[in-house]
């Protein structure tokens, strides 16, 4: 098949907002990507997560679709405030998030490549 269609919420609903990635490959290989994976993430108000990630081998880029989401790093922290604001961090990197306490928040995260190669 040389094309797919979906929706974000249905398709990514069993990998916490994942669409696109190597881990689909088991139940959805036509969204299976060593290259890229792809998030969807609708989050409630108030949503967060004080726990630091793991630094990441990979390099992420999350776009703001609606709402509001504060991503704070070790070395400082960036709100994305208006519909097209985007970060972009890179390997190694860890971090934390809140979203809007008011009203929901939907982001599109890139990151890539999708299984790291040694």
């Amino acid at each position: 098949m040389s094309w797919h269609a979906g929706n974000a919420d249905v398709d990514g609903a069993e990998d916490g907002g994942w669409l696109l990635g190597h881990f689909k490959a088991g139940r959805a290989p036509e969204l299976a990507s060593a290259d890229v994976e792809v998030k969807w993430a609708r989050l409630a108000p108030g949503s967060r997560d004080d726990e630091w990630t793991t630094p990441e081998p990979q390099t992420s880029l999350c776009v703001l679709v609606s709402g509001s989401q504060r991503i704070r790093f070790r070395t400082g922290e960036v709100v994305l405030r208006t519909s097209g604001d985007y970060v972009v961090w890179y390997p190694g990197e860890s971090h934390t998030w809140e979203s809007s306490p008011t009203q929901e928040t939907t982001t599109i995260t890139v990151r890539w490549p999708s299984s790291v190669r040694e």
